[in-house]
């Protein structure tokens, strides 16, 4: 009997000419841009650290697939918009997704299903988790060519909202919602992430954050014991445990420090020069800095305070920083602690592009090593940004205007006996961008 091909029905004329539209295309893929992603995954060796903390407790005469091969199959379909497991279930057949993944797409296995992703979110213990922790700096640690003199680590926050009664989902007034409030660290001027800790939805104590930055200092300096570093983060990491922490480590740092009656007093004679220098002026605002030392009774040692006082007229704001850094007021202000704000953009890409916050086990473990797997997707994502030419607008483009560009092409995949064939559109927009990237990661080799 012949197969019925089916058809799209509905589609109006154009021109005067029908329409007509069947499914008879073959193996085609909406997702043709996972091939490029695969050379970058091979060179990062992601899914090989991840699968290489757990222990594989299945009989090998029952096993199908992989921890790395599922790990993979993971990473690749959240970088392509698929943060759900449940999206394997159609993925699995998908030929782009089959060659990304090391089989043949025709004649290859099928990739895994979604209940069998749910089994390996499930089964990392604490334990390993800690592994693929450090292994993630590790990982952070070879991807520079050459050991940097100086990095800048940006620490920081954010509220994951939680999918119903959750280990470690606490209300968070602020938030005004039930979360997590997980930890994100990443280097400042490259982007690349360091760590991503997946932890209760309160304010991070010092103590807390001491410990989360020993770890992550410590396991640095095993791959490059001279780099200097330092810290930067809002009051909420501006603590004496921390503080404490970093002076002893030989590290820089600068923090916000949240205003107190002392504090006021000492800068409201501040407040009144500026005002009154913006009132003699004319101008609509003024802005003057001003440093000096101080000591809080939880303080070890007096620290240099920062103090940043504007004038409007509507009133003087002051807001003031701690750090060990030297330089004038200004400087450190304007342009060291400022800078801080592109990590906001960070934690953007990660939880909105990647869908981090998809977070939705109920065991904390597996919230964990999927908060993993999303940060394996922005190594992904966040190496292929770097390999567009340097002077093109992708080097600053978000991960969902990469992901439409250069991932979401249609793409008909053909394995003949000898090779496979692959055809791109023709009239694909950004080829000439595409080609120049395929070459970045090609040379840059497994």
């Amino acid at each position: 009997m012949n197969e019925t091909i089916p058809y799209l029905p509905g589609l109006s004329p154009v021109a005067g000419k029908a329409l007509c539209a069947r499914f008879d295309g073959g193996r085609l893929s909406s997702d043709g841009g996972v091939l490029l992603l695969r050379g970058i995954e091979r060179r990062l060796g992601l899914a090989d650290v991840l699968a290489s903390c757990m222990i594989d407790e299945r009989a090998p005469a029952n096993t199908t697939h992989t921890y790395a091969d599922m790990i993979r199959a993971r990473l690749f379909a959240v970088a392509c918009g698929y943060e759900d497991c449940d999206d394997l279930d159609v993925l699995r057949f998908d030929p782009a997704f089959k060659l990304a993944c090391g089989r043949l797409s025709e004649s290859g296995d099928d990739l895994m299903s979604q209940p069998t992703l749910s089994r390996l979110e499930n089964a990392p213990s604490w334990r390993q988790l800690g592994r693929m922790g450090l292994k993630m700096i590790g990982l952070f640690c070879a991807s520079f060519t050459a050991v940097p003199q100086r990095i800048v680590l940006d620490i920081d926050d954010t509220a994951d909202a939680v999918h119903g009664g959750q280990q470690l989902a606490l209300f968070n007034a602020h938030y005004d919602t039930y979360c997590f409030q997980p930890i994100h660290i990443f280097e400042a001027a490259t982007g690349k992430p360091v760590l991503s800790l997946l932890r209760p939805g309160k304010r991070p104590s010092g103590q807390e954050a001491a410990a989360i930055l020993k770890h992550v200092i410590d396991r640095i300096r095993r791959h490059w014991p001279r780099v200097g570093m330092t810290v930067r983060g809002d009051g909420h990491y501006g603590t004496p445990e921390v503080m404490d922490l970093l002076e002893d480590r030989g590290c820089g740092y600068i923090f916000g420090l949240p205003g107190n009656a002392r504090l006021s007093k000492i800068g409201a004679p501040w407040c009144e020069d500026v005002a009154v220098r913006r009132a003699l002026s004319g101008k609509d605002k003024l802005r003057r800095f001003f440093q000096i030392g101080y000591q809080a009774k939880s303080w070890s040692r007096k620290r240099k305070i920062v103090a940043r006082v504007e004038a409007t007229s509507k009133g003087s704001d002051i807001r003031f920083i701690v750090t060990n850094l030297p330089g004038r007021a200004k400087v450190l202000y304007g342009r060291v602690y400022c800078a801080r704000g592109r990590m906001e953009n960070m934690i953007k890409d990660h939880k909105l592009y990647t869908k981090s916050d998809r977070t939705s086990c109920h065991r904390w473990e597996a919230n964990q090593f999927r908060l993993f797997l999303h940060t394996g997707a922005y190594w992904l994502l966040h190496r292929l940004r770097q390999a567009a030419p340097r002077k093109s607008l992708w080097r600053t483009a978000t991960f969902e205007t990469l992901r439409r560009a250069f991932l979401k092409i249609a793409v008909r995949i053909e394995e003949l006996k000898t090779r496979i064939r692959i055809a791109l559109p023709s009239a694909c927009p950004y080829r000439k961008a595409m080609i120049a990237m395929a070459g970045h990661i090609a040379a840059q080799g497994p």
